[in-house]
């Protein structure tokens, strides 16, 4: 069983920044497709940005696109998610996912083929 921990959510202003990490535990985090998703009151937990096993693959939301960078550190079991440039509407509760059974370059999308979850760090952006 691997567990996830998130940290680094918090309170910032509009154009502000936050960085995001999550430490996994166990000796096979190189193996996972990781992601980071958030989920606001009332809607749906959406994909934000995931990264391929190695690192080498990424992809973003477009509505985090060239504001947010999710980046790996197999050696730390660590995977983060830099936010800048904040918005109120990237309020919500973000979690980091990891999938076990992906391939070596491969993005995972969808929450259902993600197998550990963390517990969600919350983000409030004030206007």
């Amino acid at each position: 069983q691997v567990q996830l921990v998130e940290s680094g959510g918090g309170l910032v202003q509009a154009g502000g920044s936050l960085r995001l990490s999550c430490a996994a535990s166990g000796r096979t985090f190189s193996t996972y497709a990781m992601g980071w998703f958030r989920q606001a009151p009332g809607k749906e937990r959406a994909l934000v940005a995931a990264i391929s096993r190695g690192g080498g693959d990424t992809y973003y939301a477009d509505s985090v696109k060239g504001r947010f960078t999710i980046s790996r550190d197999n050696a730390k079991n660590t995977v983060y998610l830099q936010m800048n440039s904040l918005k109120s509407d990237d309020t919500a509760v973000y979690y980091c996912a990891a999938d076990r059974r992906a391939a070596s370059s491969g993005i995972t999308y969808q929450p259902a083929n993600y197998d550990y979850w963390g517990q969600g760090t919350q983000v409030t952006v004030s206007s």
